[in-house]
C-alpha cells in the first residue's frame, strides 16, 4: 500500500512538472538518458553556451549567440525524474540584417539583444523495470513563457509536448531514440498554436568514466509553410562527458536547417549523489 501511495504521488508531481520544449532558437532538448539509467538522485548542472551565425527570426537578423548560466536541476524518486532547466541570460549580436523585423520586436541598433532564457520544467518517467538492456521512458511537458517579446529572441508563449523514447544498451555502446509531437504557441495572427514533430537519435560509447555521444535532434511542422519564430529546426551535437559523481562535458554543435545555428559549443559541469 505504501509503494501504491508513493507511485500514486510521484505520478501527480509528474504531471505538474512537465517535460521541456527548448526555446524556438533551439530544438527540444535530447532525452538524458543517464538521468534515467544511474541511481542517482540529485542531479545540478551549470554551464554556458556559443553559437555562431545563429538567425532570430523574430528580429530578423542573424549573428552570434551567447548563453549564461545554463542550469539543470533533476531529482528521482523511484522511476520518476521532475527537472528544472533554462538559462538565466541571452546575448546576441546581431551582424547581419535578412528581414523586417515582426511587429513589437525591437528594430536593430547596433546594440546586443539581451533577454532572459526559458525555465523549463520537465518530467521523464521510466516505464521499462530493472536492468534490462532495452530501457523505455515517456517525457511530457511545458515551456515557461519567460522571454520578452521587445528583444526577438524568441517568443513569449507557452508550448507543450510528449514524446516516447527507447534506448538499448550492449556493453559499452547504446543506442536511443525519442520522438513525440510539440504543441507551440504562435505570434502569428490566424494561427494560434502549431503541432510539429520532435525527435532526436543518439550514439553513446562508454569507456571507464568517459562518454563520448553523437546526438541528432530537431522539430518539424511536416508543412511547407513558413511560420515566423516556429520555424523547422535541426541540428547534430558530438561531445563527450567525463565523471560519474563530478562531472564536465562539452559538445560541438552543427546545425542542419536554416534557422539553427552554423556551429557552436556548450560546456556543462555538475554533481550527482
Amino acid at each position: 500500500m505504501i509503494a501504491r501511495q508513493r507511485w500514486f504521488w510521484a505520478s501527480c508531481a509528474a504531471w505538474l512538472f512537465a517535460s521541456p520544449l527548448s526555446a524556438q532558437l533551439r530544438p527540444v532538448a535530447p532525452l538524458d538518458w543517464d538521468l534515467l539509467g544511474s541511481a542517482h538522485t540529485l542531479n545540478v548542472a551549470f554551464g554556458v553556451g556559443y553559437l555562431r551565425d545563429q538567425q532570430a527570426s523574430l528580429a530578423g537578423t542573424r549573428g552570434d549567440l551567447v548563453e549564461l548560466g545554463n542550469f539543470q536541476v533533476a531529482w528521482r524518486s523511484g522511476r520518476i525524474i521532475v527537472e528544472i532547466a533554462g538559462t538565466l541570460r541571452r546575448r546576441f549580436e546581431d551582424d547581419s540584417v535578412v528581414r523586417p523585423p515582426i511587429l513589437g520586436t525591437d528594430p536593430p541598433t547596433g546594440q546586443a539583444r539581451t533577454d532572459a532564457g526559458d525555465i523549463l520544467a520537465s518530467t521523464l518517467v521510466r516505464l521499462s523495470r530493472g536492468t534490462r538492456p532495452v530501457l523505455l521512458a515517456l517525457r511530457f511537458g511545458t515551456r515557461l513563457p519567460t522571454t520578452s517579446n521587445e528583444p526577438g529572441l524568441d517568443r513569449d508563449r507557452t508550448d507543450f509536448f510528449a514524446s516516447f523514447g527507447a534506448r538499448y544498451r550492449a556493453g559499452p555502446f547504446a543506442i536511443g531514440a525519442e520522438t513525440g509531437v510539440g504543441i507551440l504557441g504562435t505570434r502569428t495572427d490566424g494561427v494560434d498554436q502549431l503541432d510539429v514533430l520532435t525527435y532526436s537519435a543518439a550514439l553513446e560509447w562508454r569507456a571507464g568514466a568517459f562518454t563520448t555521444i553523437a546526438t541528432v535532434t530537431g522539430q518539424d511542422d511536416m508543412h511547407s509553410r513558413v511560420i515566423r519564430g516556429n520555424e523547422d529546426l535541426s541540428e547534430v551535437r558530438l561531445g563527450v562527458r567525463a565523471g560519474q559523481r563530478l562531472w564536465v562535458s562539452a559538445f560541438a554543435i552543427k546545425g542542419l536547417a536554416d534557422f539553427s545555428p552554423g556551429s557552436g559549443i556548450l560546456l556543462m559541469a555538475g554533481f550527482r549523489r
